[in-house]
């Protein structure tokens, strides 16, 4: 009877109880979270990969319009996080070279360097038409040329190889049946070929630029310098398509004194952003976005607005860079920061797919759930059937000490099972298995009356 002493002076415990258990819900729950966490993770590096961080852009010749355009598309893309490293160039070839031989991810490029076949050959796209970047000829002011065949002889500097000016400007000659060998043609850079200019080294020189130029603003106000004024130019853009002709508007470079004191007449070709085709598809929208920023305005040739354009240009447009002309910016990237509105751009797909894995798999853990909880309370039965098999088995002559083992035995199970925490939905559970304990009890006691 000592036991049943002990278990009736023995304070009960207060079972632990609550609504819900969230700690179990996530154990039950943590390999789905784990496996939907592993796919967003891998989807994240294999579907569709994040922009580059460092894009390659070829400019052009120092003090060039190139070279302007490209600090400020370093500084607009610098803004999002994205690295412009810029590689000075001769010009328009020198570019075409680096991007068809991987050294450059977008590039400055004249209208009439490369042609529509070749620029899909060499896998290149537009993402656009920035500004026209007349042919500018300054001669010295004591030389006497209105028209080109007037040219014969003098000293001109054609540009370095590399860039759109010398074959533009053999073009143009070839228009008015002159050869380059007609002319004492050098080869200087801007800049140079500038203070042999000055210098009265040299007769004339060619650019092929846009105002904006350092050179061209110089150069302009300059006195003993003028601008040969291209008066057949409407002539030019039927004889060479991918010339158009702009007027420089009189008094446009200084009102105050007048530069120029005329309408000078040019002819222009248009300079494109154009990338290889493999290029991130979220950076040619970030792209194409700074191209409006920084080529949008009015300026000396065009109106608000003509400029970025998909026209222009015999390099076929990427895809994104024309939704971009025909609809404006992506949707979420005129709500959110760049790389928030790519991350969400590109994860999309898997939102769906998780969409339909997450279904199934919601089915899964209710029962995992159940099981974790009942799975704690029914382990004990284990033990009580322990209890009950060695008080079968004990020989007669050791009842009352088989019987006084498993009574301290059960009293151990009791006590710990009173520690149990669990749901109040599954208190039935916990309530059955005291009961189930107690039902053991009266038979130990049974059994030790009997003996």
């Amino acid at each position: 009877m000592k036991p049943m002493r002990h278990h009736m002076t023995k304070v009960t415990k207060i079972l632990n109880f609550s609504r819900f258990s969230l700690r179990d819900l996530i154990v039950a729950s943590g390999p789905t979270i784990l496996a939907i966490a592993a796919v967003c993770v891998l989807a994240y590096v294999l579907v569709d990969p994040a922009p580059p961080r460092v894009v390659t852009l070829s400019t052009g010749q120092e003090n060039g319009a190139y070279e302007a355009f490209g600090k400020k598309y370093a500084e607009l893309l610098g803004k999002h996080g994205i690295k412009v490293v810029l590689k000075p160039s001769m010009g328009s070839y020198e570019n075409l070279q680096r991007l068809a031989a991987g050294e450059a991810d977008i590039a400055f490029l004249q209208s009439g360097t490369t042609s529509q076949d070749e620029a899909e050959r060499r896998n290149l796209v537009s993402l656009g038409s920035l500004f026209t970047e007349p042919l500018w000829l300054f001669l010295r002011d004591d030389v006497k040329a209105k028209d080109l065949t007037q040219l014969k002889g003098l000293r001109i500097n054609f540009g370095p190889e590399g860039s759109g000016a010398p074959r533009l400007f053999k073009q143009v000659l070839e228009a008015n049946g002159l050869e380059a060998t007609d002319l004492k043609v050098s080869s200087l850079a801007n800049t140079p070929a500038t203070v042999e200019l000055l210098e009265k080294r040299i007769d004339g020189l060619v650019f092929s630029s846009a105002p904006d130029a350092p050179l061209i603003q110089m150069l302009l106000i300059t006195p003993g310098i003028k601008l040969f004024d291209f008066t057949q130019a409407e002539a030019y853009t039927r004889r060479l398509p991918f010339l158009t002709h702009v007027v420089l508007p009189r008094g446009i470079v200084d009102l105050g004194r007048d530069l120029p004191a005329k309408d000078y007449h040019l002819i222009a070709p248009t300079a494109t952003l154009v990338a290889r085709d493999d290029l991130h598809p979220a950076l040619v929208d970030l792209l194409v976005q700074a191209a409006s920023t920084i080529h949008g305005g009015a300026g000396w040739f065009q109106q608000q607005g003509q400029f970025p354009s998909p026209k222009y240009s015999e390099i076929p447009v990427a895809h994104e860079a024309a939704k971009f002309y025909k609809d404006g910016p992506p949707f979420l990237q005129r709500y959110m920061s760049f790389w928030l509105a790519n991350f969400f751009d590109r994860m999309w797909v898997v939102v769906v797919a998780l969409g339909a894995l997450i279904l199934p798999l919601s089915k899964v853990i209710p029962p995992l759930y159940v099981w974790r909880i009942r799975s704690r309370v029914f382990r004990w039965y284990g033990q009580l059937r322990s209890v009950e098999q060695a008080l079968a088995a004990a020989p007669e002559d050791k009842r009352d000490q088989v019987c006084a083992e498993q009574m301290a035995q059960l009293n151990d199970i009791e006590e710990k099972v009173n520690q149990i925490s669990i749901p109040l939905s599954f208190a039935d559970d916990l309530y059955g298995l005291r009961s189930h304990i107690n039902l053991v009890r009266q038979r130990i006691l049974a059994s030790h009356d009997g003996a």
